[in-house]
């Protein structure tokens, strides 16, 4: 950390200073300048209480930290990037990974039509909701589950890893005994103990952004992760609410050069919660890949019309079809397969 004093400061209000940075296990260093004097603190921040607390002193004037906050997810601590294995399939290496199934589980026959028809077209994970974060209370909040068993069913059937939502504590362990990949949403992006019991699960973990949450708050909300000792790791851009409306969400894809640049970790992409549109899903989809992301989260649905939840915005078996095979030259031209 620097710490930078205020002027004409007496010896013993510096040396209250100094005293302050070693008690709190710091190493400070002083530096004299012309017009201010800075210190230089030294220690490890993650043992140590913080120093931010010395700008509530009088004698100084900025707290500044020299190294990033999150440590664990940063390139400083971690320069190549990180996959993630999941049965045959890598997520963060040279195949861009397709995750795609219903918003909802609905019926084993809605699952299982869905299931067979994505993993035919190209599709790696199968996603789908048994437990689902929902507006109002009186929306659909999926099968629970039995969602999950179904789910369970259909990774059987069909041999695709799976992906699903956990939205509890007390789920934790339930929801890891039937997916391969536990989904944080974008709720539940900054609850921090939820966070920690799917780390401690020892499943991948898939964090979206919050739907305000800055870029610095995700790779701070994914260090839980790491932090207790679950090195997979994904990032979800999902879109970010701002004041347009012709969208569900605005998708920001520069936030996958923007993670990948601070972070080792994979990054993904759900383009369906990230417009809410299903006429703009393949567009969307040819950006992501363009911009460097590891992997999409697809939703599809066999008659989206006829979806409990998020129909606008889940296409159709057909339209999937039809996604995997433009994508193709896409992903070619990002030097992937």
């Amino acid at each position: 950390m620097i710490i930078v004093l205020k002027p004409n400061l007496t010896k013993r209000q510096e040396n209250s200073v100094l005293r302050e940075i070693k008690k709190l296990g710091y190493a400070p260093h002083l530096m004299r300048g012309v017009a201010r004097t800075v210190i230089g603190a030294v220690g490890d921040e993650k043992k140590n209480p913080s120093l931010e607390t010395l700008s509530s002193w009088d004698e100084v004037e900025s707290v500044t930290p020299i190294q990033k906050r999150f440590r664990l997810v940063g390139r400083e601590a971690h320069k190549k990037n990180s996959t993630i294995k999941i049965g045959k399939h890598v997520i963060g290496g040279k195949k861009v990974q397709v995750m795609a199934g219903p918003c909802s589980v609905e019926s084993e026959k809605q699952l299982m039509e869905t299931a067979h028809a994505v993993r035919k077209a190209g599709a790696t994970i199968l996603r789908g909701g048994a437990f689902k974060p929902r507006t109002s209370p009186y929306e659909f909040q999926g099968l629970g589950e039995k969602g999950l068993k179904l789910l369970a069913k259909a990774r059987e059937e069909t041999g695709m890893p799976v992906i699903t939502e956990l939205l509890s504590q007390s789920h934790a362990d339930l929801v890891a005994e039937h997916a391969d990949i536990l989904q944080i949403g974008t709720r539940n992006a900054q609850n921090f103990q939820l966070l920690i019991a799917a780390a401690k699960t020892g499943r991948p973990v898939l964090l979206k952004r919050g739907m305000s949450m800055r870029i610095e708050e995700w790779l701070l909300a994914g260090e839980y992760v790491l932090a207790n000792e679950n090195p997979s790791l994904m990032f979800c851009e999902r879109g970010i609410r701002t004041f347009e409306t012709y969208t569900r969400n605005t998708l920001d894809l520069s936030a996958v050069p923007a993670v990948k640049q601070q972070s080792h970790c994979p990054v993904v992409v759900d383009p369906s919660q990230g417009c809410g549109r299903a006429d703009m899903i393949i567009t969307m989809c040819k950006g992501a890949i363009s911009m460097g992301a590891d992997a999409l989260l697809i939703e599809v649905h066999p008659n989206p019309s006829e979806a409990w939840s998020d129909g606008a915005q889940q296409v159709t078996l057909d339209v999937f079809r039809k996604l995997m095979r433009e994508l193709k030259p896409f992903i070619k031209a990002a030097g992937r397969s």
